[in-house]
């Protein structure tokens, strides 16, 4: 297993972790939907709302096919599926986060529109041109040959198709403060700057339609999180499950690191010309 994979896995079974943290809560799996889940599988700055954004630059339908790089639990993945009733398949490098992903799936009813596969994302086996739109969330902070990445990306998305990169970026106000929840050090942690990410982007062949820097909008969705939380006690399921005792840390200097301008959350938009 690599590094990265391992900083993600955690002690025991997590599917377990979560089926009982969502029993404890009286949450119904029978009746579960993808929103009942955000706060542990939109494992991204701003959770949901980024999601439903990414959804509308990407621009799918139900006739739609999608690749999620590096999927994680599948959050975002399940918000596609339902939101679009595209189909999508998500490939994450963590064993672990592919199995809950699946049972997630399966306790939303979403199974039929949504596969996990272990994987690599800068190598992922599909076949060139093989999805209509892509999309990568908070991925690329933890791989430092993005030109991969990104030239994988180009290769199985058909001509005319969107990819859509939402991720954390180095920003002006110097080294990050760790751990956070993507890297406990800087051994794992491979920040782009906004302006890498232009050159990164045209250089693996796509036309960036549009970018969008939420780092403010991010800085005010910790603090709002923070105040519910103090207000109403943490949510039943928490990025906490996985990540463990250092989660509150971790989120301290997320919060930390956005105020002092040293990481941006920015959003591109791509095409991969016709």
């Amino acid at each position: 297993m690599s590094q990265v994979a391992r900083f993600y896995s955690g002690s025991g079974s997590l599917v377990a972790a979560i089926s009982s943290a969502l029993d404890a809560a009286g949450l119904d799996r029978a009746t579960l939907r993808p929103a009942d889940l955000a706060p542990v599988d939109e494992f991204h700055i701003r959770g949901r709302a980024a999601t439903l954004e990414i959804i509308d630059a990407l621009g799918v339908g139900p006739d739609c096919h999608v690749v999620d790089l590096g999927s994680g639990l599948g959050g975002p993945a399940r918000t596609l599926a339902e939101v679009t009733g595209c189909t999508i398949t998500g490939i994450d490098l963590t064993p672990e986060f592919c199995e809950a992903a699946t049972a997630l799936s399966a306790w939303t009813g979403l199974s039929d529109r949504t596969r996990f596969i272990v994987g690599d994302a800068t190598a992922t086996a599909l076949d060139d041109a093989a999805v209509d739109a892509a999309l990568t969330v908070h991925v690329a902070m933890n791989i430092a040959d993005k030109d991969t990445l990104y030239a994988e990306a180009f290769r199985v998305l058909r001509p005319g198709g969107r990819f859509v990169v939402y991720d954390v970026l180095q920003g002006e106000g110097g080294a990050v403060h760790y751990p956070v929840p993507w890297a406990a050090d800087s051994s794992t942690s491979f920040l782009a700057t906004p302006e890498d990410m232009r050159e990164l982007l045209a250089t693996a062949g796509f036309h960036v339609l549009a970018e969008h820097d939420s780092s403010e909008e991010s800085l005010a969705w910790f603090q709002q999180v923070r105040a519910t939380v103090e207000r109403d006690g943490p949510p039943p399921v928490t990025f906490a499950t996985f990540l463990g005792e250092a989660f509150a840390e971790m989120a301290a200097n997320q919060v930390t690191n956005l105020a002092e301008r040293r990481i941006r959350t920015v959003m591109f938009t791509c095409e991969r010309p016709g």
